[in-house]
């Protein structure tokens, strides 16, 4: 079916079926009293900051102690010291990512974080919103995009509008960003953060048996979740999946860049490849929601990496080719004026799938970044009403 409306509860285009880029209780800790509720913005940065760079010169040198299996879930009020003496540069983002976890002082929420150890002994930093009065009636495991981290402010923000709708969410940094494991930005292999979430999403499972478990992936995020639920395996598992601006499609800023792409991802797999991003893509026409992301020091505000960016042009080619074995239940939500991923690349994976159940929204006038545009609310609206919809 169609509309001509602009507003995401009434996109410019929408099909349903079925059932409906290159281009807790807070538990209480001393460390919530280390930050100010009546802090700017601002502040938090320097103190961000000021903490990155004090870990990578030597200054305050985190530690974390890393067995050879899952570290058990941690929360302010765990009481543990977390000890092992891990790269600087990625000990001074896990002690940010750490910090915020320890701070927040939401009542409605029990924020947890753990560390998961990969089948390659990569740290990967994960997190859990627990609903202190809902009843859990679901599971939401989020993927985050390229350069970003799972505990950006508009994440914690969904995942607790996902805690009062009843869902447990779990959220994970993959390799190369945010508090996890890795040079920041770099990724050897989005395989590897395909098979990291595979083996993420069967730990959850083993620890909730019976909920009905559920995906949401944005731009690569979503590419990564759309490879790991064509392993019949786990699409089996999963009752269905959101993708934001999926990374079904880019356009690489020239065409040699395809041509050289797999040599130079061999020969300087991490160069910084400045004609790689097209400067001034616009993500959001929301100019504060911008600043907060790309203030961020978890964020990776720098140039693409060679191998990163091959690596997206390899799993855009072969979602391309495999849009068939898509049988997992789905909704996409697209901006019509995407200007990093393809959102013709997104109708064509309505079209393909095989999935009984698929609906596709395209948004009429939004970019990229749906949860931080001016109608994220309505998008998250849409988002968790596909979801009750579904438990």
């Amino acid at each position: 079916m169609a509309s001509k409306a602009a507003t995401p509860s009434s996109p410019s285009f929408i099909l349903t079926s079925g059932a409906t880029p290159f281009r807790g209780r807070r538990r209480m800790v001393v460390a919530a009293a280390r930050g100010s509720s009546s802090s700017s913005s601002g502040d938090q940065k320097f103190k961000d900051d000021r903490l990155l760079q004090e870990t990578s010169s030597g200054v305050h040198r985190t530690k974390l102690r890393v067995p050879a299996t899952i570290v058990p879930w941690k929360s302010a009020g765990g009481g543990g010291r977390v000890t092992a003496v891990v790269d600087p540069e990625v000990g001074g983002r896990r002690a940010i990512a750490i910090k915020r976890v320890l701070q927040d002082d939401d009542t409605n929420t029990v924020r947890e974080f753990s560390l998961f150890v990969t089948a390659r002994s990569d740290n990967l930093f994960t997190q859990s919103w627990t609903p202190v009065s809902a009843k859990i009636r679901g599971l939401v495991v989020l993927m985050h995009g390229l350069n970003e981290h799972r505990f950006v402010g508009r994440y914690n923000d969904f995942a607790k509008e996902l805690n009062a709708n009843g869902f447990k969410v779990y959220g994970m940094d993959w390799i190369g960003h945010g508090g996890s494991d890795g040079l920041h930005g770099y990724v050897h292999s989005l395989d590897y953060a395909v098979d990291d979430l595979k083996s993420f999403l069967d730990k959850i499972l083993t620890e909730n048996p019976g909920f009905p478990c559920f995906c949401f992936g944005h731009s690569t995020g979503a590419a990564i979740v759309l490879k790991a639920m064509m392993d019949p395996k786990v699409e089996a598992s999963v009752s269905g999946v959101v993708l934001t601006s999926p990374a079904v499609g880019i356009q690489p800023s020239h065409p040699l860049v395809v041509i050289l792409a797999p040599v130079l991802s061999f020969l300087l797999p991490t160069f910084q490849l400045n004609s790689g991003n097209k400067k001034g893509m616009p993500v959001s026409r929301d100019p504060d929601a911008l600043v907060a992301k790309y203030s961020d020091p978890l964020v990776y505000t720098g140039s693409v990496r060679v191998r990163t960016g091959y690596e997206i042009l390899r799993t855009t080619a072969y979602l391309q080719q495999n849009l068939k074995r898509l049988r997992v239940p789905f909704l996409v939500l697209h901006g019509a004026a995407d200007t990093v991923t393809d959102p013709d690349a997104s109708r064509k994976l309505y079209e393909e799938a095989s999935s009984a159940d698929k609906t596709i929204k395209l948004l009429e006038g939004l970019l990229h970044d749906l949860l931080i545009e001016p109608e994220r609310e309505e998008i998250m609206k849409d988002i968790i009403d596909w979801f009750n919809c579904r438990v």
